[in-house]
């Protein structure tokens, strides 16, 4: 097979600015791709996804949900300039996850090369809202809209090949205030700077013992606050990111974190903490037939298949305990930086994985009924 389509594909894909909430023009260019594809029951749904289906040979089989995300984490003012060199594209959004949207119609393009029927209905999704504070919003709705009457969830990154990510990471993010009566560097020096607090509290925070096991993380991502150089700061707010391999090892740092917060409350200094974002943990044991596939799906183009947990948007499914893996399209580096970028040369092995996988899962039906 050649690569080359599916590559200019993701190239076309990264050009077009989308960051999470703003995945409009990305969107409309996936659904007219779907339509140019003649595939059925093509429509875009009111958070935005985009979905498609080709139609299976018998009607009595379960669907098959292929996924990958739109969204980006780069603002819409990021240039995008894409750099090709021999051997790797280097651009913004260009593995995470341009290539991942390129790789359903990859997929798509493969089963028409090789002419080959599926038992069972293949619904292609372009999801929004994986990244940032997107909160997994897009792939809930298809979980809402499919539920447990799937044969699995396929959840496509560009970059990860030979990882299987079959754990969900639990995630919780909040947004703490701190506010102070404010006033002016030289005359008021001495009275609370919200800035100088919530940096105090910041202290304390990355001061907090985390468990090495389960890997507990505890991470300030954005701060922000004060209106001139020489304003004692009046408010200021922070973005925190906690995730662990275990929900109740995060429920015990995020308690901690809130008795830390309220204890930082001093005459004069007001803290608040909110949540913003939640993603719920879950697990496909390693023994389930769809994670043997996946890993029989990687050996056979000579990978040792690495499984492991992650933030991906496989987190609903298996919340819910619908059976999904998250997998990788080829290798690459540098993800959420602009100077990211994909290795070309191994995307033909990740698109055999994925045709691999495609193709023989209909057969779990068959496994998991003799369990």
């Amino acid at each position: 097979m050649s690569v080359a389509p599916i590559l200019e594909l993701a190239s076309q894909i990264q050009q077009i600015p989308a960051p999470t909430f703003a995945e409009a023009q990305r969107a409309e260019f996936v659904r007219r791709m779907f339509e140019r594809e003649a595939l059925t029951d093509v429509e875009t749904d009111a958070n935005g996804n985009v979905y498609a289906r080709l139609k299976g040979t018998s009607p009595q089989a379960a669907p098959l949900i292929v996924s990958a995300h739109l969204d980006t984490v780069f603002p819409p003012e990021t240039d995008l300039r894409l750099i090709r060199r021999r051997d790797r594209l280097i651009g913004p959004g260009i593995g995470d996850n341009s290539l991942g949207v390129a790789g359903l119609f990859g997929l798509l393009w493969l089963l028409q090369e090789r002419g080959t029927r599926l038992p069972g209905d293949l619904w292609l999704v372009a999801n929004v809202c994986e990244e940032g504070l997107g909160d997994l919003r897009g792939m809930k709705a298809v979980v809402e809209r499919f539920g447990a009457a799937v044969q699995a969830y396929i959840v496509l990154e560009g970059m990860a090949l030979g990882y299987i990510y079959h754990r969900a990471l639990s995630v919780e993010r909040y947004r703490i205030h701190a506010q102070t009566a404010g006033g002016h560097s030289w005359k008021d020096y001495g009275q609370p700077s919200a800035i100088h607090e919530l940096a105090a509290l910041v202290t304390r925070l990355t001061s907090l013992p985390l468990p090495a096991s389960p890997r507990t993380t505890l991470n300030v991502g954005k701060f922000i606050g004060g209106t001139s150089v020489n304003v004692l700061a009046a408010e200021a707010w922070l973005e925190l990111d906690l995730r662990s391999e275990s929900g109740a090892a995060l429920s015990a740092v995020s308690a901690q974190v809130q008795t830390l917060v309220k204890a930082s409350e001093r005459p004069g200094v007001k803290f608040s903490i909110h949540p913003i974002s939640t993603r719920p943990s879950g697990e496909l044991p390693a023994s389930h037939p769809l994670v043997r596939l996946a890993e029989d799906s990687l050996r056979q183009q000579g990978y040792s298949p690495v499984l492991t947990i992650g933030s991906t948007d496989a987190n609903i499914p298996l919340s819910r305990g619908y059976p999904s893996v998250c997998i990788g399209l080829t290798t690459g580096s540098g993800a959420h930086t602009t100077q990211e970028f994909i290795h070309t040369a191994p995307l033909e092995a990740g698109m055999e994985q994925l045709f691999h996988l495609v193709t023989r899962i209909w057969v779990l039906t068959l496994i998991i009924s003799y369990l």
